[in-house]
């Protein structure tokens, strides 16, 4: 397998190449240059097999013979031996023709750990193998940090970066990483939003001569091997429903902020997955949702919301997406992104917005949405939805079809966000890992946020 740029100036990169690279060269995002098929034969014989089996069937689809199959294997059950469930991604019901697809049960209770636990494993096993330097800089609205750090800390070779905004993510995002005192983790709180961090490490990475020189590697789902991850646990939820004997096209309500979730089950769907809808769930910050139904791609203003991890207005993944749109025609989208660039907003002509809408539904939840869902369903089904999959089963009640057969991703555990849990009259216990985090000190440094505040930070740590 071998991956190109989004913008069509870098090609033929290996897997392994490709997750160092992290940002293309040029710019653009790296992408496979085809997307295997899995035929409903497979999928069939792939039914009875664990989360880990499926795991490695599918990245061996988009690695090859790179990385030997029993190291493959080992690196697999190494990554998935941190979850408290057997099954990885257990489905739950919730009611009738709704289940929720729990991603939380790693050791940050995110389901940012799926991919991560992986990608940290990886970044340690090609340090060994190649010599190679990590010094893996990423930015979070607080559930990639917290799973970031947790995938590499106290790994020889590797050092890790992370910014978040400061103030903007809860209580618990913030504890998971800034109470880690591992000299190779850096905690840089900066003065502004995810959007702020996530333009500054684009930049950063854009400037070929500075990733070279500082050896810089990508965290957030920019690398592309977030996103492969990230799809497995798409065919693993629709098996286990096949399981139950429901073999239909499955529909799939995600809450997403910066589509890389979404994204991997639009690129499950293309490997034959058989997905009805792809439900693509926001909360106020709806810039995806605006696109969807206007075709306009415009930031809109700032919205602190109690989903806080959505909170984002430019979503990095979305490029990859438009390079489909478009027919895999890099031009035309180094046009569309430097357009964006200049003026702040994009627009696709119509026929490029019927096929959008023919791949996704949208919906935007309002803050009141978001806590009426909460108490409604622990309410009538005694099941805690934390506030981010609260959006997405808000969502799935607005367009999923009666007696369709949906799966809500389940993103987080509700305690990661007991502030707005609390706001409905719910008090939850804490987990046991959670809870001692409010005793441990805090070390993270404060910073503006600029790309030469942060430049100078990493030159003192790298």
């Amino acid at each position: 397998m071998e991956y190109i740029s989004t913008r069509g100036k870098v090609t033929g990169v290996g897997f392994i190449d490709a997750i160092l690279m992290g940002l293309a060269d040029d710019g653009g995002l790296l992408v496979p240059a085809e997307i295997p098929q899995v035929s409903a034969e497979t999928l069939k014989q792939w039914q009875e097999l664990s989360y880990q089996e499926l795991a490695l069937e599918l990245f061996t689809l988009y690695i090859g013979d790179e990385i030997p199959r029993d190291e493959l294997r080992a690196l697999v059950d190494d990554s998935y031996s941190t979850f408290r469930d057997e099954s990885v991604t257990p489905v739950r019901s919730l009611r009738g023709g709704l289940d929720v697809l729990e991603l939380f049960h790693g050791p940050t209770f995110a389901f940012k750990d799926v991919a991560l636990q992986f990608l940290g494993n990886l970044y340690s096993y090609v340090a060994r193998r190649t010599g190679s330097t990590i010094h893996i800089l990423g930015a979070t609205s607080g559930d990639t940090g917290a799973s970031a750090i947790e995938g590499v800390r106290g790994k020889e070779g590797i050092r890790i970066c992370i910014l978040h905004p400061h103030g903007k993510v809860s209580k618990v995002q913030e504890l998971q990483m800034t109470t880690v005192d591992d000299a190779n983790v850096l905690n840089l709180a900066i003065d502004g939003t995810f959007d702020d961090g996530q333009r500054i490490i684009k930049e950063l990475f854009a400037d070929v001569e500075f990733k070279h020189r500082y050896h810089l590697r990508a965290i957030n789902s920019i690398n592309i091997a977030r996103i492969l991850a990230q799809t497995v646990y798409y065919f693993y939820a629709y098996l286990q429903l096949a399981r139950r004997g429901e073999t239909a096209p499955v529909s799939f309500s995600v809450p997403t902020g910066n589509f890389g979730d979404i994204f991997a089950g639009y690129l499950a769907k293309r490997m034959g997955l058989p997905v009805n809808k792809l439900i693509l769930a926001t909360n106020e910050n709806n810039i995806l949702a605006r696109f969807v139904a206007e075709g306009v791609y415009q930031p809109g203003e700032f919205r602190g919301t109690y989903s806080p991890s959505m909170d984002i207005q430019v979503a990095s993944n979305f490029e990859r997406y438009l390079f489909y749109l478009y027919g895999q025609d890099a031009a035309s989208i180094s046009r569309l992104m430097a357009r964006f660039k200049e003026e702040g907003s994009l627009s696709i002509p119509a026929e490029k917005l019927a096929a959008v809408q023919a791949d996704f539904a949208a919906y935007a939840v309002s803050n009141q949405e978001c806590l009426d869902t909460i108490t409604s369903y622990y309410r009538d089904t005694d099941y805690l939805l934390d506030p981010h999959t609260a959006c997405g089963v808000a969502a799935a009640d607005r367009l999923a079809a009666p007696g369709e057969a949906t799966v809500a991703l389940s993103t987080a555990h509700p305690a990661k966000f007991d502030e707005s849990i609390r706001l409905v009259g719910i008090e939850q216990p804490f987990p046991p890992q959670i809870a001692k985090l409010f005793d441990l000190p805090q070390h993270q440094q404060l910073s503006p946020a600029t790309n030469e505040a942060i430049a100078e930070k990493l030159a003192e740590f790298f």
